[in-house]
């Protein structure tokens, strides 16, 4: 679904004479312009009012996902690396933390300004720092989590951003990575950048191997306890919901048990797991998505 959604607007970029002097706001600007992109513009949270955005994302399979590997550290204090809009930053505040939304960007749309809209907005106990990951201007050991969604594929020093992130939590304290871009070779990082509609654009997407990011995180003093793989949890299929997730596994399994024993097997929890681990593990897909959760030793 996502590689379906992901073609259709790389199509529609090939019409334009759009290039990658565009900033990361500009490129989404002119999406949600696009009146034949709106459903696009929803499932990247991107339309307005950013609050009903935000919202919807807190109810999303994704977050709900998120929150099952967050148990046990919530309520506390967050750090949203790379918080863009802060959908992220919401649902955390939401379930009563303090949250600190960490957003390089100044943009009104996708960036800080966007966040300040959205606290003024909803109150929510939300304050944004205008920094980078690689040099986090916190104490050591201050935060309870310290999470990023899509952000470490960004980062300029991928060692260096998971070592600052290690340094502002708390021992014991969880850093969550979710939906990284991971290739197989690094030849195949091209073919990701190909293949990306928006990397045509601004210019700014990247991918690594699944080793270098985990060599990265542990390095910085985390231990792995968790590595999700691209069908293995919602947080990585979205936004693909977990009813079409499982209605996709019980088309795969009728063509072998049939259609009544497909969907009785598809509809169990333990299942699905196997079923996602397996393919997560047949996948081969340049910029695939991963999610890494660790504790800080």
């Amino acid at each position: 679904m996502l590689e379906v959604i992901l073609l259709g607007l790389f199509e529609l970029l090939l019409s334009t004479k759009m290039n990658k002097t565009m900033t990361w706001e500009d490129a989404v600007k002119w999406l949600k312009e696009q009146p034949s992109q709106q459903e696009l513009v929803k499932q990247c949270y991107y339309d307005d009012p950013l609050e009903s955005a935000a919202e919807r994302f807190s109810s999303s399979d994704e977050w709900l996902a998120v929150k099952d590997l967050l148990s046990g550290f919530i309520p506390g204090k967050v750090l949203d690396l790379g918080a863009g809009r802060g959908i992220s930053s919401y649902a955390f505040a939401k379930l009563g933390c303090e949250v600190i939304a960490l957003e390089p960007d100044q943009s009104s749309i996708v960036g800080a300004a966007a966040i300040k809209s959205l606290v003024e907005t909803t109150r929510l106990p939300i304050s944004v720092v205008t920094e980078y990951g690689e040099t986090l201007p916190f104490a050591d050991n201050y935060f309870d989590i310290v999470y990023g969604r899509a952000v470490l594929h960004h980062a300029i020093d991928l060692a260096k951003f998971c070592s600052e992130s290690a340094r502002v939590l708390r021992k014991g304290g969880l850093f969550i990575a979710t939906r990284e871009h991971v290739i197989s070779r690094r030849q195949d990082l091209q073919l990701f950048l190909n293949s990306h509609p928006l990397h045509r654009l601004y210019g700014g997407e990247n991918a690594y191997l699944l080793k270098e990011y985990m060599e990265a995180i542990k390095a910085a003093g985390l231990d792995i306890n968790r590595v999700v793989g691209p069908l293995a949890s919602a947080v990585n299929y979205a936004p693909m919901t977990c009813q079409e997730f499982k209605l996709m596994l019980t088309s795969l399994l009728a063509e072998r048990i049939g259609s009544k024993v497909a969907e009785l097997l598809a509809s169990n929890r333990l299942v699905q797991e196997l079923l996602g681990y397996y393919l997560s593990r047949k996948s081969d897909n340049p910029g695939r998505l991963f999610s890494f959760q660790a504790v800080k030793i």
